[in-house]
């Protein structure tokens, strides 16, 4: 069965959202279908296959009512022109113009959430809202579906479809087999990093409720309570312009004294040579991941993952065979679990990487989202 997909999200950057949105448009050129991208641009652009996927862009990634009308009418003639079967959409004011011009047009409409959305007001519940008044509703993990059944249940109706597909990841890419040495080498070189010492990276971008001060707090418990010394701390991920708490996670770790055992890396042009030249990899949010990609990524490469104990974590990693869930928010859980890892054997370290592989592989892979996802299309056209 051939049919046309329009995929509409804000922006093509290297998220969750925005490689499964890639992944999927190629995997629905794979499978003889028409695929589309609405988007108003970001750096993933440069990979799509042209000849594959047609990328379209207007500026969806607007809440400016008068911008998502635009996009309404935009999107309308698109979609009769194009003869589109499904409009798929990944965020909330793009969600907007899709709503309308699927009921303008008569099409069918999806609708995925990457994340919670929170609220504070009847107004911010009801923009949210449009995430769920869509023919299939797509949540990343439990995690997110327990969240849409308890805040948007009601607004569900029954003709309606709310299932799960977990996010999926390249595996082919997060693959230690692909890891050369000089690449390991020219890692090493930029950051002056010792291989002799035990490497704990924690990846994410730098905003207080990913958790670096607390991870700063349980390295200087790691070193003074358990009196650990041969351990370096690598925090990667951008501040995006958040330079003061840059500055107060600088003089966090000045205050326990660890300057010598932390590297801020903005970003890496490879991520799974990070993981790689790493012994463990700690996810430390404070506030729940939605689906937890850096736990999912880890394990896909062989690394023990450390995760608080709550969020979509607790669905991707299996606590003592493929990493440790530690309490949240609480350094001093994360540095006992760290320093019970720091004194493993290597034998044992590989032992749940390799439990973490296995499980990405079985539960985790993107073709198994596309599938899914493809099968739910198939479904709505019927």
């Amino acid at each position: 069965m051939s049919f046309k997909v329009l995929q509409v999200i804000p922006k093509l950057g290297y998220g969750g959202a925005e490689t499964g949105c890639y992944d999927i448009a190629h995997y629905l050129a794979e499978q003889n279908c028409k695929s589309y991208i609405i988007t108003s641009g970001g750096p993933l652009l440069k990979f799509i296959r042209t000849d594959k996927v047609k990328v379209i862009r207007l500026p969806v990634h607007s809440k400016n009512p008068i911008l998502i009308l635009l996009n309404t009418i935009l999107i309308s003639f698109i979609i009769i022109f194009l003869k589109i079967d499904i409009v798929h959409a990944r965020s909330r004011a793009p969600a907007w113009s899709c709503f309308f011009s699927c009921f303008i047009t008569r099409v069918k409409f999806v609708t995925t959430f990457h994340g919670i959305y929170n609220f504070s007001n009847s107004l911010k519940k009801f923009y949210n809202s449009i995430m769920v008044r869509s023919n299939l509703i797509i949540a990343g993990s439990n995690f997110v579906f327990n969240h849409i059944h308890k805040n948007y249940g009601n607004l569900i109706e029954k003709k309606k479809r709310l299932l799960v597909i977990f996010r999926g990841i390249n595996t082919e890419y997060f693959d230690n087999s692909n890891i050369t040495s000089d690449k390991v080498k020219n890692f090493y070189s930029s950051i002056k990093i010792s291989s002799e010492n035990f490497k704990i990276l924690l990846p994410g971008r730098l905003t207080r409720w990913k958790g670096q001060e607390m991870f700063i707090e349980a390295l200087g418990i790691l070193k003074n309570k358990y009196n650990k010394e041969n351990f370096q701390a690598i925090i990667l991920g951008s501040h995006q312009g958040r330079k003061v708490y840059f500055k107060k996670l600088i003089s966090l770790v000045e205050k326990h004294k660890l300057k010598d055992k932390f590297f801020f890396l903005q970003h890496v042009k490879e991520m799974p040579v990070a993981y790689y030249i790493s012994d463990v990899v700690v996810s430390a949010s404070i506030e729940p991941e939605a689906f937890g990609r850096i736990s999912v990524e880890a394990q896909s490469m062989r690394r023990p993952i450390l995760a608080s104990n709550h969020g979509g974590s607790t669905e991707t990693i299996i606590n003592g065979k493929s990493g440790f869930l530690f309490n949240n928010n609480n350094s001093e859980s994360l540095a006992e679990n760290l320093n019970n890892l720091m004194e493993m054997d290597k034998d044992k370290l590989q032992s749940i990487g390799n439990e973490g592989r296995k499980n990405i592989l079985k539960k985790f892979d993107v073709e198994q989202m596309c599938y899914s996802t493809f099968l739910e299309y198939k479904k709505l056209i019927k």
